[in-house]
């Protein structure tokens, strides 16, 4: 199944796994929409990347934990590029607070930004993927929702969210040409882990850190895929079996 000519949109697309997801879909073949928050040297020069493969690419802010923003996001996506075929709902946040430190107002967040941002985008996309019959919905969670988390209960819970939510929206959407799949990476090699000085990559069964194109290679075998379906794919180096 060919993705050439696809309009992909990724949210938090401008670094990190986000970034080399952009890029790959973008060599796979699909136009692809970068969304960014705050960091936007960073989101335009992932566009300009996917310009130099030969693909259509733009850059565009915005919330995802706000419907308003995505009305206006998915407005210039499609007015630049068209209907996005691809959603990869990759934004997120994590805060490492421990139980004292944990407050409603944390909580409140970190489930408004990491999970409530997923049925947002994935609402605001379906209707233009229902009616055309086709579409890829591919949700990033974490192997905290598999495995629970010391640094973040708020987090593991938004996270668990996300994995329930993909199995409910695959069965809903099976018959109607749309798949929705999860990828749970486990100490990839971003700036968030090379921050943390108590991360080690000993903690991983395969003795290192994982890379972003190895989740990266996960997110397009799932776009292409019309078959695989309310799975979550571990990219975890063997932390959760």
């Amino acid at each position: 199944m060919t993705l050439a000519g696809r309009v992909a949109l990724v949210t938090g697309g401008g670094r990190g796994i986000g970034k080399a997801i952009s890029l790959a879909l973008a060599r796979s073949g699909c136009d692809v929409a970068v969304n960014y928050l705050s960091r936007d040297a960073d989101a335009n020069a992932t566009a300009e990347a996917i310009r130099a493969l030969g693909r259509r690419a733009v850059a565009v802010r915005g919330d995802v934990s706000s419907s308003a923003d995505i009305r206006t996001m998915l407005s210039a996506v499609e007015a630049a590029l068209g209907p996005v075929d691809v959603l990869v709902n990759n934004a997120g946040r994590l805060r490492i607070e421990s139980l004292e430190q944990m407050s409603e107002e944390s909580w409140n967040e970190m489930i408004q930004v990491n999970l409530s941002s997923v049925f947002l985008m994935t609402h605001a996309v379906l209707p233009g993927m229902r009616a055309r019959r086709w579409g890829r919905i591919i949700n990033l969670t974490s192997v905290a929702a598999q495995l629970g988390s010391t640094m973040g209960v708020h987090y593991a819970a938004a996270k668990a969210g996300v994995i329930a939510a993909t199995k409910s929206y695959a069965r809903l959407l099976a018959r109607e040409g749309i798949t929705v799949n999860a990828i749970a990476p486990a100490l990839i090699a971003t700036e968030m882990v090379a921050a943390n000085p108590n991360i080690k990559p000993d903690m991983i069964p395969v003795g290192r850190f994982g890379d972003v194109d190895e989740c990266a290679d996960v997110a397009v075998l799932l776009a292409g895929n019309g078959y695989i379906t309310g799975q979550t794919i571990g990219v975890n180096g063997g932390m959760f079996m």
